[in-house]
């Protein structure tokens, strides 16, 4: 099999359909059924389930994993990977943002490099409707501060579409601790250590609403998450064994565990 598409979903019942619905044909009518799409269902209270097992009557090519806990965009991610099977592995937000044939610029695209991402910032994307200016200064300075703290030289680490080959997946993806803010950043991050090659290129996006985060609160989460990574990758992660031993499980959810 060519290519597998993870689709991270928590309570996507409003926009899952569309997006499926986008996808499926598009890369049926290039791919036949040399392609999946696994939406990796978490914590899920609406139709989002029910949904995506309605449309697997017309599209063989759509498969699914359920896991009851809220277990994260990382850890469903992973989820879904780890029953992939196409040569390249990748993953792409729920809500449309990316279109398929921006999706399909990454499968035409990743070369000999081990990774490759979507990038909102560089020069050529095309993105339209921008998202609102408070999540736009948000996600500069999240940038801004992974390139200064991880040395990544990467425009745009939080874009929802990447794709990677089979074999740098499974060397990579499995080793992530980090399930939530940190995951992308923490994946590039062990990607380069690994010595696989990262390509990033312009993409086209657009801001779809129904995101129920909330600007404020996930900034700080975010902070504080990629700190608590660049204490992992430091001669200080005793800080942070420290502190998980102290203070418990419970409280990792507020650094984005």
């Amino acid at each position: 099999m060519k290519l597998s598409i993870v689709v991270p979903a928590y309570n996507e019942e409003g926009r899952i359909r569309r997006m499926l619905e986008a996808y499926l044909p598009y890369f049926a009518e290039r791919y036949g059924n040399d392609f999946e799409i696994i939406v990796s269902v978490n914590g899920t209270t609406d139709r989002t389930e029910e949904i995506v097992r309605g449309l697997q009557s017309r599209f063989p090519q759509l498969r699914m994993t359920v896991d009851p806990r809220p277990i994260g965009k990382g850890g469903a991610i992973m989820a879904g990977g780890a029953v992939a099977q196409g040569g390249l592995v990748g993953f792409v937000d729920a809500d449309g943002a990316t279109p398929p044939a921006a999706f399909n610029d990454l499968v035409e695209n990743i070369g000999g490099a081990g990774l490759i991402i979507a990038s909102r910032r560089l020069k050529g994307a095309v993105v339209n409707p921008r998202q609102p200016w408070n999540r736009r200064v948000a996600s500069r300075i999240f940038n801004f501060l992974v390139r200064r703290l991880f040395k990544l030289r990467i425009t745009d680490t939080q874009c929802g579409a990447k794709l990677m080959t089979a074999e740098a997946w499974r060397a990579i993806v499995p080793q992530i601790g980090l399930t939530r803010w940190a995951f992308d950043v923490d994946m590039l991050f062990k990607t380069r250590r690994a010595h696989y090659g990262i390509r990033e290129i312009p993409t086209t996006w657009s801001d779809v609403g129904g995101s129920k985060l909330k600007v404020g609160r996930v900034s700080l989460q975010m902070l504080l998450a990629i700190c608590r990574l660049r204490l992992l990758y430091s001669p200080f992660r005793w800080v942070v064994s420290l502190y998980d031993r102290v203070l418990g499980r419970a409280h990792l959810d507020a650094v984005g565990r």
